[in-house]
């Protein structure tokens, strides 16, 4: 029988509503965002050789990029809201819900493949990571551990190797990010400070539910708990980023 046309588990059946609601939360706050944001911006920056190797060539730095900050902090919510509202429509729903009912969900993890990906951004930018590689890097490395998430729903002879592998990943950025905020000297503002902590706590978050499943422990043996809250965390996630940013940078 087809994922489409299998009979859906009234539990999974509720999944509708949550997803809607989660489209219409991410959505309200990125139009919010973007209604009552001011033009800061921070540019994105290169450094491009002038010379041939060993020629003592100068690395003069050029600005590649200068996004708003409220599109880019928008951009997130937006995503999800997207994919929460794509999940919702027919057809889509039961292919979402037959993955549901075997312990899968592509669909959250492309999402957060992209999203979680981009709220990096803004906070090694905030630390003063500006450099494009340097950014492209940490989007990689960020979407590659949520790809080692999806790999351990699979489980198989692997065990929890794709879920320690995507923590030792998922590290990464946050060690970048750290050295750059704690290197400071005390010269990057408060706020930012909260930002790396709460959202370092909010990610982990993440980790705990699926190892609290992996490891069968309390409610969170139950694959529907974890994606309740997985839908809930990223909620509140997104929104503690978005609106940190916005009373730091982009009030007014």
């Amino acid at each position: 029988m087809s994922d489409t046309t299998q009979a859906i588990d009234p539990r999974i059946q509720s999944f509708r509503v949550w997803n809607i609601s989660a489209a219409v939360f991410h959505g309200v706050s990125a139009a919010l965002m973007l209604s009552l944001a001011n033009g800061f911006t921070i540019p994105i920056t290169a450094q491009f050789a002038e010379g041939p190797p060993g020629a003592q060539p100068t690395w003069p730095t050029e600005i590649v990029a200068e996004p708003r900050f409220a599109y880019l902090t928008a951009s997130f919510l937006i995503v999800s809201a997207i994919f929460h509202a794509l999940i919702s429509l027919p057809g889509v729903f039961e292919h979402y819900a037959a993955k549901l009912a075997v312990g899968r969900a592509p669909f959250r993890w492309a999402e957060y493949s992209i999203s979680s990906s981009i709220m990096l951004v803004p906070i090694a930018m905030l630390v003063g990571i500006t450099d494009v590689a340097a950014l492209t890097a940490l989007i990689g490395v960020n979407a590659a551990m949520i790809w080692f998430g999806y790999l351990q729903e699979f489980k198989g002879e692997a065990g929890m190797r794709p879920f320690w592998l995507g923590c030792l990943a998922g590290a990464v950025p946050w060690i970048a990010i750290g050295i750059y905020l704690f290197g400071a000297g005390g010269d990057v503002p408060g706020f930012v400070y909260a930002i790396y902590i709460s959202l370092f706590l909010l990610f982990n978050c993440f980790a705990f539910v699926m190892l609290a499943h992996e490891r069968g422990w309390g409610r969170w043996s139950d694959y529907l708990t974890g994606e309740k809250s997985y839908i809930v965390l990223s909620f509140v996630a997104k929104s503690a980023l978005a609106w940190q940013v916005f009373a730091g940078t982009l009030a007014g």
